[in-house]
């Protein structure tokens, strides 16, 4: 993100407008979505947290536009929040569980590809 494109808000040096103090970011890329998680701070010292998803579309003209989606997670939701994430993640690693082992599924790919020569 050295570049000066701020992908949350879609442009260069616009920033994300929603106020608080920036503590702490962490982005994710993920194919083409890229999660930001950034921790703010209240005027009175309180921690949220923004978790942005930003997605590049492009426009009728051929134009790169960012879309993105953002939630807000205040200091009283936090717990509640990673609990009910934790079990939605653990339900998928159980009837999933290739979702979270990409090596598992690349040799998977493979041995598929090998067995119809």
């Amino acid at each position: 993100m050295g570049d000066g494109f701020d992908y949350r808000a879609g442009g260069f040096g616009a920033g994300d407008g929603d106020g608080g103090e920036d503590v702490y970011s962490k982005v994710v890329r993920a194919g083409k979505r890229t999660y930001f998680f950034d921790v703010k701070a209240t005027r009175n010292g309180d921690y949220y947290l923004t978790v942005t998803e930003s997605r590049k579309r492009i426009d009728r003209d051929g134009n790169p536009v960012f879309e993105k989606s953002k939630i807000f997670l205040y200091k009283e939701d936090f717990a509640k929040f990673a609990d009910g994430l934790a079990d939605a993640v653990d339900y998928v690693k159980i009837h999933k569980p290739e979702f979270f082992d990409a090596e598992a599924a690349e040799d998977a790919a493979l041995e598929a590809e090998f067995a119809m020569l």
